[in-house]
């Protein structure tokens, strides 16, 4: 089941099951789940309101293949913003809580160029990190992704910067935020080059901010990916990554807070 079928099933009203081919270990993958209670989130809020802001809890994992309700109600609706909460729960329990904010345009005498993006190697110069099934999560079968800063996971390599380029494998009709929200959080915590051997590591918190008025992306299109560790120490880690398109337009920026063991 692609993207497009999970997000019409979840807008459908009801429980929606994610199938174990977006699975990421024993949870459903993070972007997806968040990009479902990201789309009911949009589908309550008036028009002309874009999503400008959004923290999100990995309250506990959405095990694919069962039932889960993805739900979201509007906080408060003001001239120009919206707060609204969303979540999902399984066996009457969230598994996952967001909060946004929503708003329109307004007139202001601040204008400030947005961050450049990074020089990158093209993406035909770069390293894929394949689909290999039972070996890398099931969810890379949807996307795929290109290595142009810092070492694979479990390389030993260390540093404080990865990523590259990414983008959807069987690309969409159009690319919403929904799909900016998916991909974004498809890379690997940027401390796994410091692990020699595989171990455990998920999110336990992320917040993503989507500059509007948002780039033209088509579906086609790859976008850049860069995450630079900021600490981390005692089981957990703290990293922020900026998100451009191909020309050098910042997209997104994104702030996670990760638990790693090893």
């Amino acid at each position: 089941m692609n993207f497009e079928k999970l997000l019409t099933l979840a807008a459908s009203g009801g429980d929606v099951t994610i199938p174990s081919s977006w699975a990421q270990g024993r949870a459903s993958f993070g972007g997806m789940t968040t990009a479902l209670v990201f789309d009911r989130m949009n589908a309550v809020v008036a028009p002309g309101r874009p999503m400008r802001s959004m923290q999100v809890s990995f309250v506990g994992p959405v095990t694919p293949d069962e039932p889960a309700t993805v739900e979201a109600e509007i906080l408060r609706e003001g001239k120009a913003v919206s707060q609204v909460m969303g979540r999902i729960a399984q066996g009457g329990e969230p598994r996952l809580v967001v909060l946004a904010s929503f708003g329109g345009d307004r007139e202001s005498a601040v204008t400030v160029e947005p961050l450049p993006a990074p020089e990158a190697r093209p993406v035909g110069d770069c390293r894929e990190l394949p689909y290999i099934e039972g070996v890398t999560p099931e969810f890379t079968q949807h996307i795929e992704m290109r290595w142009a800063f810092g070492g694979l996971p479990f390389s030993g390599v260390g540093g404080r910067e990865m990523g590259g380029w990414m983008q959807f494998r069987e690309a969409p009709e159009v690319i919403t935020d929904a799909h900016i929200v998916a991909l974004v959080d498809a890379w690997p915590p940027a401390l796994l080059p410091h692990l020699k051997s595989p171990a455990p590591a998920s999110s336990l918190s992320w917040a993503l901010d989507i500059m509007h008025p948002r780039p033209e992306i088509r579906p086609d299109d790859w976008l850049l990916y860069r995450a630079t560790i900021d600490q981390a120490g005692a089981g957990y880690g703290h990293t922020q990554a900026g998100i451009w398109t191909s020309r050098g337009e910042l997209v997104a920026t994104s702030r996670q807070t990760v638990t790693v063991f090893g």
